[in-house]
C-alpha cells in the first residue's frame, strides 16, 4: 500500500536557494535580522516588512526568497538543520582512525544541541508555530537527511562489525531527533539535557556495540 500523500502548503516554502555568494549574504542577512526580531518582539509582532527594514533590503527582495514569514521560518529552520549536519560530517564522520564509540558521542553531541560549537536556534516557543507553518513534505525531508547521516556514520565505522540494521538506525535516530524535539517543547533546563544526552549517549554505545 503506498503511502498517503502529505499536503503542500506553497507559502511555508522558500521560493529559491541562494547561490551566488552575495545571494548567500544576504539571506544570512535575514535570517540574522529574523532572529533578532522574534527574541524582542516574538511571532506575533513579526513581519516581512519589519525583517526587511532590519535587514537593510527592499521588501522585494526578501519576497524573492520568502513569500510569508511562515516561508522564512521554514527556511530558517532548514538552514539550521544543514549547518549541523554539516558540523556532523566534519567532526563524526570524515575524520579518520576515529573509533566508532567517539564518533557515536559526536553524533549525540551534536543532534543533542549540546556540542561546544552547536549555536542557540529552535527556541521552545518555536515548537509552538508547527501546526501553523509546518510544511509536511519538508519535515519528511529533513527527517530522511538526518536519518542519512546514522547510515553515513555506519559506514564510516570501519571498526563497527556487523554493520547496525537499517531498524536500528532509524531507532537510534528517532529516540536522539525525537527527545531533543520534546525536550524543547517542555522546557528542559540545560542541566537536564546534559544528562538526558550522557545517558543516551551510553545506550546508543550499548545498542551498537558488537555482540549485543
Amino acid at each position: 500500500m503506498s503511502k498517503p500523500s502529505l499536503p503542500e502548503n506553497p507559502r511555508t516554502r522558500p521560493l529559491k536557494r541562494p547561490q551566488q555568494a552575495r545571494a548567500r549574504f544576504t539571506v544570512q542577512a535575514i535570517y540574522d535580522a529574523y532572529v533578532r526580531i522574534w527574541q524582542q518582539e516574538g511571532w506575533e509582532q513579526l513581519t516581512t516588512r519589519k525583517v526587511a527594514v532590519e535587514t537593510g533590503i527592499a521588501i522585494g527582495t526578501l519576497y524573492d526568497y520568502f513569500p510569508s514569514k511562515e516561508a522564512l521560518h521554514s527556511g530558517y529552520v532548514r538552514h539550521c538543520i544543514e549547518q549541523m549536519i554539516r558540523r556532523i560530517d566534519e567532526q563524526a564522520i570524515q575524520p579518520e582512525n576515529l573509533p566508532w564509540p567517539e564518533r557515536t558521542r559526536r553524533l549525540i553531541q551534536q543532534l543533542a544541541g549540546l556540542a561546544e560549537d552547536s549555536p542557540s536556534w529552535f527556541p521552545p516557543e518555536m515548537m509552538t508555530l508547527e501546526p501553523e507553518v509546518a510544511d509536511m513534505q519538508l519535515q519528511q525531508r529533513a527527517y530522511n537527511e538526518l536519518l542519512a547521516v546514522w547510515h553515513r556514520l555506519a559506514d564510516a565505522c570501519a571498526d563497527l562489525s556487523p554493520r547496525p540494521s537499517d531498524a536500528l538506525l532509524e531507532t537510534l535516530h528517532l529516540s536522539v531527533w525525537g527527545g531533543r524535539r520534546y525536550g524543547l517543547q517542555v522546557g528542559l533546563s540545560e542541566e537536564t539535557r546534559r544528562a538526558w544526552a550522557a545517558e543516551l549517549e551510553r545506550l546508543c554505545v550499548m545498542a551498537l556495540e558488537p555482540g549485543r
